[in-house]
């Protein structure tokens, strides 16, 4: 990304955006609720057009490279009560290869069944979305994501709401995937914990980018200050540091949790 501009409606939520991400890493996205983090993920996957600036995706336009790319939604946006079975999220993977009308191939079937191995899922594959648990569902939509074999893997808040087993078990099978496997993967998330402990790379968001490097390097008092905001109190919990920001204006006196290091 170089000097990108982007938002919706005409009110600019990234501004000046610039960093380059290398093959082969993992990225952690953090930042505060309506920071941009969303907005940067769909920029990369072209569903938001820049406004200014330009943006590179593995040698070319975003849009042209969408069969290289995986992307997993919030869970938010998914529509859990949906009658479909494991197997068949996996095997909605493979759409962009041939078209949403066109027959499936053994070929297709083999690859989201090899998805389900991969991310532990293969012996529920007929079993309803909407009766797995939160770490299994993030589970079969990163098969989803996998099943085309992609490049790079954009996760959106992959890890919310997950309890720390679930959330260290996503985890080393995102360290497999870069690792073994070789693929780019870069996530938002509110917990600056795991971006400390596994990811190569953090970037440190609030609408501009307020800081990318190694997380020794941008995961200090200052940067997380300007990154959450003046009101920010470092709780520890469970083995993971959160940052609560206080909002003093919102008249409930409740503060937004985020996670923080």
């Amino acid at each position: 990304m170089r000097d990108l501009w982007t938002g919706y409606h005409k009110e600019p939520v990234l501004t000046g955006v610039s960093l380059r991400v290398e093959r082969g890493s993992m990225v952690g996205v953090i930042g505060p609720n309506g920071s941009g983090k969303s907005t940067l993920i769909k920029t990369i996957l072209g569903l938001v057009k820049p406004w200014r600036g330009e943006i590179n995706v593995l040698g070319g336009p975003a849009q042209a490279q969408r069969r290289k790319i995986g992307y997993t939604p919030q869970t938010e946006a998914v529509d859990w009560d949906f009658p479909v079975t494991v197997a068949d999220v996996a095997l909605m993977g493979r759409y962009s290869g041939r078209g949403i009308f066109r027959r499936t191939t053994a070929q297709d079937r083999d690859a989201s069944m090899a998805a389900l191995q991969k991310v532990s899922m293969y012996e529920l594959q007929d079993r309803l979305i909407g009766e797995l648990s939160g770490g299994q569902r993030r589970r079969v939509l990163l098969a989803r994501a996998l099943a085309h074999n992609p490049e790079l893997l954009l996760l959106d808040e992959p890890m919310a709401g997950l309890d720390a087993t679930a959330q260290h078990q996503l985890l080393d099978l995102f360290d497999q995937l870069r690792d073994k496997d070789g693929t780019t993967v870069v996530l938002s998330t509110h917990d600056l914990s795991c971006v400390s402990s596994r990811c190569d790379q953090a970037a440190c968001l609030n609408r501009r980018l307020v800081a990318f490097g190694p997380p020794s390097e941008v995961l200090n008092e200052k940067v997380l200050g300007e990154t959450f905001g003046t009101h920010l109190l470092l709780v520890h919990l469970d083995g993971h540091a959160y940052a609560y920001q206080h909002h003093t204006h919102d008249g409930d006196g409740n503060g937004q949790g985020t996670g923080g290091k």
